[in-house]
């Protein structure tokens, strides 16, 4: 956690946690999902869990551990596989990092109009202003979320972009994972 700001909130250090794992694995990575739970809840409940996350010794703090959770699957389209999920009580909120292709605001005029999801993707795929992107967003079980872009092009602790409303779409669905 080493680039995370200590002024942030508990929501966005774990969200630059994560960015700065994925970062450390490369790109080209498939999409991760964790569970975000309370470090001191963790502390007291499943010591022997806190020992093995490195966070049983060191001072009482307050905030957020990522524990990262099976692969997604790779053959189910993301959205169907999110609507799968439940999260036990203990879990206070989830986070996904996922890599994909972006364009400029500018492009979506060029857009065909008659290019199926695998078409467009192609299409995306192959335009000059394209750029590739990892997002990560966390939601909380109150609402709140959290979001951290990194460009492949600007790979840099630096260069991380946060709020709480860049991925909109990813947040309402990792928010529904939290509903009965």
């Amino acid at each position: 956690m080493s680039n995370t700001p200590m002024a942030a909130s508990p929501l966005t250090r774990a969200v630059l946690e994560i960015d700065e794992y994925a970062s450390g694995l490369g790109w080209d990575q498939p999409a991760r999902l964790f569970a975000l739970v309370d470090t001191a809840q963790l502390r007291t409940q499943e010591p022997a869990l806190a020992a093995q996350l490195g966070l049983a010794d060191g001072p009482e703090t307050t905030g957020l551990t990522p524990i990262e959770q099976d692969e997604v699957p790779t053959d189910k389209p993301l959205d169907e596989f999110l609507a799968t999920i439940a999260w036990p009580g203990a879990v206070t909120g989830c986070a996904l990092t996922i890599e994909r292709l972006m364009l400029p605001p500018s492009a979506e005029t060029q857009v065909p109009d008659d290019l199926d999801e695998a078409k467009l993707a192609k299409w995306v795929a192959e335009h000059p202003e394209r750029q590739e992107v990892r997002m990560t967003v966390a939601v909380l079980r109150d609402g709140s979320r959290e979001s951290a872009l990194r460009l492949r092009e600007k790979d840099s602790p630096t260069e991380v972009l946060t709020g709480a409303d860049l991925v909109p779409g990813l947040a309402q669905a990792l928010s529904a994972t939290f509903e009965d």
